[in-house]
């Protein structure tokens, strides 16, 4: 049974994706999680989103899943390059330093680790940034597959790289056609 929940849940529902299914979280204030169907991963990250928030995880109903699900459908269609969602965002200084940082790189571009320190005034926490990037729970959206190593490698993804590799193609292959929601 589908539930609407209230300020102290997180509302969670499945949405289909090109890369599998992911796993959606919403508190009232915005999306809070949104994680690919990989139960190692899920099986860690779920009981450390509900102490973080403290609330309860269930099933449940959120007015912010439809927007979601609209705006997934169309970044993998090719007509969007940024999401305009409310998001509750929960970590330490530091990570919400990082994950801010995330989502100010562009659309089909990346950087590295090293960059992402020194953009945010911390040049030898290169570790640390990489830590922090895993501990993103809204992929996609908070774009850590935005982040490769200094040589262009693929790695540190918690959705697994071949996801990575191709959210990267993906919006390497748009570009930015004019016919782009921004």
């Amino acid at each position: 049974m589908t539930t609407k929940t209230g300020e102290d849940t997180i509302a969670i529902t499945w949405i289909k994706t090109p890369l599998g299914d992911m796993l959606a979280g919403a508190t009232h204030q915005g999306i809070c999680l949104l994680e690919y169907s990989i139960p190692v991963r899920l099986k860690q990250q779920l009981p450390r989103l509900e102490k973080t928030y403290g609330a309860l995880i269930q099933a449940g109903f959120s007015d912010h899943f439809a927007p979601l699900q609209q705006q997934l459908f169309e970044y993998f269609s090719h007509k969007r390059k940024n999401f305009d969602l409310p998001l509750d965002i929960r970590g330490t200084e530091f990570q919400k330093q990082a994950w801010s940082l995330l989502q100010t790189i562009p659309y089909g571009e990346t950087r590295c680790y090293q960059q992402q320190a020194i953009a945010i005034h911390r040049p030898k926490a290169i570790r640390a940034v990489a830590s922090a990037n895993g501990k993103n729970w809204i992929s996609i959206i908070i774009p850590c597959h935005r982040v490769i190593g200094k040589r262009g490698s693929m790695s540190g993804y918690g959705g697994e790289i071949w996801r990575k590799a191709y959210l990267l193609k993906l919006e390497r292959e748009c570009g930015h056609p004019s016919h782009m929601i921004s």
